[in-house]
């Protein structure tokens, strides 16, 4: 491929559309563990069924 062709062409478009970029970005708030997150939804999961059951 010749050096002129190669030049012509272009630069290709971004594949991530700038979603690398978003989380490099560094957010202020509540730092939480997914697994502790994860706890806490099934918690609140068994605790409402088993109020529903016995109520």
């Amino acid at each position: 491929m010749s050096r002129k062709r190669r030049d012509s062409t272009g630069p290709m478009p971004a594949a991530s559309a700038g979603l690398l970029r978003f989380f490099e970005e560094e957010t202020e708030g509540v730092k939480v563990r997914p697994e502790l997150l994860m706890i806490l939804a099934i918690g609140l999961m068994v605790v409402s069924v088993l109020a529903k059951v016995f109520f």
